[in-house]
């Protein structure tokens, strides 16, 4: 069984987010804990990613259960708008911070204009609370971002 840890911040639009992902990758690297150059390790898009490296040893909770040896082992960066939601299950469930109103189905709707960087914001169709479309609440963990971190 494949598993995933995924970091995203939660902000639609990071400033420099290019530049931020080039940082954290070379500080990963300069700790050995993934590789330097890209292999085809990864799950998505491409199949490239950065394999784990024998540093990861030193900061994982549980050394033990770290994907050395298998066909998805490392760190995929994705640097393009993309949403991080439950691959299986999703129920498509937000609320307004504002109103605490349930808005799942417009703010999901909504995501054809966030898609393409149209806007980053989304406004309550209950109270007008308009916000960064991740500062609204999910039920289930999610995420909306240009950076992203995917470690297999």
């Amino acid at each position: 069984m494949t598993a995933q840890f995924i970091l995203v911040p939660q902000i639609s639009s990071v400033p420099a987010h290019e530049a931020k992902a080039r940082q954290l990758l070379n500080w990963l690297v300069k700790r050995e804990i993934v590789a330097a150059l890209p292999t085809t390790c990864g799950q998505g898009g491409n199949g490239m990613a950065y394999a784990i490296a024998p540093g990861a040893r030193r900061v994982a909770l549980h050394p033990e259960r770290l994907p050395f040896g298998q066909p998805h082992n490392g760190l995929e960066i994705v640097t393009r708008r993309c949403i991080y939601t439950p691959t299986r299950d999703f129920r498509e469930e937000a609320g307004c911070p504002q109103c605490r109103q349930e808005i799942g189905e417009p703010l999901f709707d909504s995501l054809e204009v966030w898609w393409p960087g149209e806007t980053d914001n989304f406004t309550c169709p209950e109270c007008g609370f308009e916000d960064d479309i991740n500062g609204f609440l999910f039920l289930q963990p999610c995420g909306f971002s240009d950076l992203g971190f995917i470690f297999n």
